[in-house]
């Protein structure tokens, strides 16, 4: 039995996206810097880019604004919004500027309220759905630091529905779908790698939780009901809402077997009347809004730990750092390898050449080590005939391609995020 658990514990010691993430040079922590703040490589910046591109474009094709906002503000917002009691502790000390204080964010809601205040809203705007890539500051405890999954600083990919309360229904269907778009995409499947959790507040908290009980009600009935229609196994927790309304969380567990929040949809009936979220109704008076916080795929960081230990650091092409190793067989091949490598940068593919003075089982190791998406194996035979001898990241033979075959099919798989 105790031979079993120390093989279990060095496949999941294999899979932790903190031992993957050094071997494959995505990200380093520097304490010269802080802890829990990271700092990406050119590898693993890559990947975020690709995420973050992918985050906008789906988003504006599913209605969404995305804006802008100030990575610091007045504490006075944050003491408005309610956020500086609530969540003090993990917010980093204010910032005296000329006699005023200011914070590093914690959140963004705040920020999104008052661009919808920038003037008077009509029923006919809504909802209006601002998102934004946002850049976040939460002072974690030292103890409570993990790698990617657990940082001081990281990008939410968050967003702020602002909308009449008949519309909220049919608001969270419409995020709880673009969350499941999205997971498939990134290759994490329903009920396999993530599960749905209903986190419910507790009335007899009223420090930690808003008083409203008829609120409370209706707002954990909405988002049940939801679940419930949708058919989605969820589970239900006391406890865990944010202060202001129940949430639906989106569940992942990591290589180490602890479960970790990856995605909200949160329910809030409290900011409205904070910052007097009204609209202009169809009799011309005025309704309070409701706001619907929601995160497509969390924050980039705890994602991209994720989908470290969930592809093994064998990133679908899309997401490869290193989509194609170019590999001489000897040194007459160089100057055919540089050309070859060209015109896939050209192309927009990452692309590297190994001209190291090493035999060509040597290059195709270290490219398989470095989980490199394909390996162009280009010596006489391929100069003279004008192609190249394309491998798999499993070893697997492609057999001879021109150079424009090869292009044609790795874009098309890059572009349709195929996960192989």
């Amino acid at each position: 039995m105790s031979k079993k658990i120390k093989k279990e514990e060095v496949v999941l010691k294999d899979w932790d996206h903190k031992k993957l993430g050094r071997e494959l040079d995505l990200f380093t922590f520097s304490d010269v810097v802080g802890k829990g703040l990271p700092l990406w490589t050119p590898k693993g910046a890559a990947i975020r880019r690709e995420i973050e591109r992918f985050v906008v474009d789906e988003e504006i094709k599913h209605g969404y604004d995305h804006v802008y906002t100030p990575d610091i503000a007045k504490l006075d917002l944050y003491k408005k919004s309610g956020h500086y009691p609530y969540y003090k502790e993990s917010m980093y000390s204010p910032i005296d500027v000329d006699g005023e204080q200011f914070m590093l964010r914690p959140m963004t809601c705040p920020h999104h309220y008052e661009l919808f205040l920038d003037r008077p809203r009509s029923y006919k705007e809504l909802p209006i759905r601002y998102a934004e890539l946002a850049k976040l500051y939460r002072f974690e405890k030292s103890g409570e630091l993990m790698g990617l999954q657990r940082v001081r600083s990281f990008c939410l990919a968050d967003a702020h529905i602002i909308c009449t309360k008949d519309q909220t229904k049919q608001e969270i269907n419409s995020v709880l779908d673009l969350i499941e778009h999205m997971a498939s995409v990134l290759g994490l499947k329903k009920g396999i790698d993530y599960s749905y959790r209903l986190s419910l507040g507790d009335r007899n908290d009223e420090k930690k939780y808003f008083k409203d009980d008829k609120s409370w009600d209706f707002a954990e009935n909405i988002l049940r009901s939801v679940l419930k229609n949708r058919k989605s196994k969820f589970s239900e927790v006391e406890g865990d809402a944010a202060f202001y309304g129940p949430k639906i969380d989106i569940q992942i567990v990591n290589a180490n077997g602890k479960e970790d929040t990856a995605f909200t949809v949160q329910y809030d009936f409290v900011m409205s009347k904070r910052f007097d979220l009204n609209y202009i109704n169809k009799e011309g008076g005025k309704s309070e809004a409701v706001v619907i916080h929601r995160s497509s795929i969390g924050a980039i960081e705890r994602t991209i730990a994720f989908l470290i230990e969930k592809h093994k650091g064998s990133f679908p092409t899309w997401l490869s750092p290193i989509q194609v190793k170019v590999l001489p067989v000897t040194q007459r091949n160089e100057k055919y390898a540089d050309k070859i490598t060209k015109l896939l940068k050209n192309e927009g593919i990452r692309v590297e050449v190994d001209h190291r003075n090493e035999t060509l089982q040597a290059k195709i190791r270290d490219a398989q080590v470095e989980r490199a998406s394909y390996m162009l194996i280009v010596g006489d035979k391929e100069e003279k005939a004008k192609t190249v001898a394309a491998r798999e990241r499993s070893g697997k033979n492609m057999g001879p391609f021109t150079i424009e075959e090869f292009i044609s099919k790795i874009k098309a798989e890059i572009e349709s995020k195929k996960l192989n």
